[in-house]
């Protein structure tokens, strides 16, 4: 099987390459931008298998395709989780959201295994993707939560949300009045829930909400501290991984 990596942040290129040395898979080449993949491309017989990031640093890596016919199967990587999954539910793919997993990498890998025995039809409509970036499919998200305090029933309103996290097996919603509240949910199906614009994953951890950041502080190994308004029982790192998609989405 050979297999390559488009990504254009090079410490998670190679953390990928290791990840995918423990489950047995051999990369060949990794490629860091739009222009040096197409010329690779033009070059070199095309990959089994490609690990692809949607953002490069020279634009969408949908534009390789623009330029190259690729019959290769894809697993895209990505820190946007929103777009990542409406890709997936239309085309029938799968997806890595940043920080990646070892667990999901695995995962992955065998559904790839399988699709290769089962079936030689792995094309994929880069068109429809690219249409889901340029004009996102508007979305309902949710606005709010029930929890159970005691014998009652409280609502709280996504809005009023500093920031979900996890601790000790549970997720919690930590509002700006100072309280916790325990949530039947996950930070995995949060993802799904979540308005993008208003929440980000600034790591496996924390979900902040952009209205309620007080401040962000440069912090060690090129990483950043978030301060929000309220909530200040645990620091909150934004990941190494996460920090340019991070500074995009403030934008």
């Amino acid at each position: 099987m050979k297999v390559i990596i488009i990504e254009d942040e090079k410490p998670a290129a190679r953390r990928l390459n290791r990840l995918l040395e423990a489950l047995d898979v051999q990369v060949s080449t990794m490629l860091h931008s739009v222009d040096e993949s197409i010329e690779w491309f033009q070059n070199n017989p095309h990959p089994d298998l490609i690990f692809l990031d949607i953002q490069l640093s020279d634009g969408l890596s949908f534009e390789i395709f623009d330029m190259i016919d690729v019959s290769s199967a894809i697993i895209f990587t990505t820190a946007f989780d929103e777009y990542a999954l409406q890709a997936f539910k239309l085309n029938s793919i799968d997806y890595l959201l940043k920080p990646i997993d070892d667990e999901e990498l695995e995962r992955a890998v065998k559904k790839y295994r399988n699709l290769q025995n089962n079936s030689n039809n792995m094309s994929i409509d880069f068109e429809d993707i690219k249409k889901l970036l340029v004009n996102p499919l508007e979305r309902e998200y949710k606005k709010r939560f029930t929890v159970k305090v005691g014998q009652h029933i409280k609502i709280v309103n996504a809005d009023d949300v500093e920031c979900f996290y996890s601790e000790n097996k549970g997720t919690y919603a930590a509002t700006s009045d100072g309280r916790n509240y325990l949530l039947d949910t996950t930070l995995e199906q949060l993802e799904e829930e979540l308005s993008p614009k208003t929440f980000f994953r600034v790591s496996r951890k924390f979900y902040v909400n952009l209205n309620h950041i007080k401040d962000i502080i440069a912090y060690a190994n090129s990483r950043l501290k978030i301060k929000l308004n309220r909530f200040d029982e645990q620091e909150i790192i934004v990941s190494r991984e996460r920090v340019r998609d991070f500074k995009l989405w403030l934008e």
